[in-house]
């Protein structure tokens, strides 16, 4: 009964990917997080958002996960970095959720893109979601910074139409100053392996004054992911303040709190160094 009740509340859908939500899960017992994690029976959700037309083709559903430990100094939802601040979410109810508009985003040839956070730090649940998606006949993306590839199958990728590869910089050490001091060998893996099996990509890359606007980088992870021979799309996205908000009601420290979006012009350059690589940039 107690388990029902939990699952009922509060509403998955928010109003925005931006909407603070904290503490949904700060009451569930440890064992329950480890069980739930195991075996994607459970998962921990920030909230879904509907109508997106930005995070894979067409018109999406996105779901966005609780859970992610690289931190990233530019982070615009730090509330998704811990799990209790996820609502604690069945297997079942987040198919129930996705499949009240599966005809609707056939028809507008969307489809769903599971974001988080880091969906695969809830790895179990986010393969049953990809599964559950492909049995409604959806286009499926997943939003991941890579680190945690390896915790996909290979028949578990074949259930991802779509990866949509965050990437934060092509040397360690530029990978490390933008994260929490966390090493990118996992996610270069990820991508060649990606390559490997000729699996569709798309490439993202923030673009923050002082931080990662640095051509050098960029020039090497465009040669880089024009070296896959599978990314189809890389997408430039200027920085904003939108989440600022956050980190102060979060009492985290917040380093780009000065930090002035980029102007056009360098956001078209950082696109015309990934064009010059043969790649489509926007």
């Amino acid at each position: 009964m107690a388990t029902q009740t939990t699952d009922a509340a509060p509403s998955l859908e928010a109003r925005s990917p931006f909407e603070l939500r904290i503490d949904g899960s700060k009451h569930v017992p440890e064992s329950e997080v480890r069980a739930a994690i195991a075996s994607g029976e459970l998962g921990f959700l920030h909230s879904f958002t509907t109508g997106s037309a930005v995070d894979g083709p067409g018109i999406r559903v996105v779901a966005w996960t609780a859970l992610c430990m690289f931190r990233c100094k530019y982070c615009h939802n730090p509330d998704t970095w811990t799990l209790s601040n996820g609502t604690r979410v069945t297997i079942g109810r987040a198919l129930d959720e996705l499949r009240k508009y599966a005809t609707g985003l056939k028809a507008m040839r969307g489809g769903f893109t599971l974001s988080g956070g880091e969906p695969l730090m809830q790895a179990r649940f986010a393969a049953r979601l990809f599964a559950g998606a492909k049995e409604m006949g959806l286009h499926t993306a997943l939003e991941t910074n890579g680190f945690y590839g390896d915790k996909l199958s290979d028949g578990e990728l074949a259930n991802i139409d779509l990866v949509i590869l965050d990437m934060k910089g092509f040397s360690q050490e530029q990978h490390k100053r933008v994260t929490a001091g966390i090493d990118n060998a996992p996610v270069m893996a990820f991508a060649r392996r990606l390559a490997s099996v000729r699996h569709p990509m798309w490439l993202r890359y923030v673009l923050v004054p002082g931080l990662t606007d640095v051509a050098d980088e960029m020039e090497r992870l465009a040669q880089f992911a024009a070296s896959l021979g599978i990314v189809e799309r890389v997408e430039i996205l200027p920085f904003h303040q939108m989440g600022r908000f956050k980190w102060e009601k979060l009492g985290l420290e917040y380093s780009l709190a000065e930090t002035e979006p980029p102007s056009v012009e360098s956001v078209n350059q950082a696109v015309e160094i990934f064009r010059r690589a043969g790649l489509t940039a926007h």
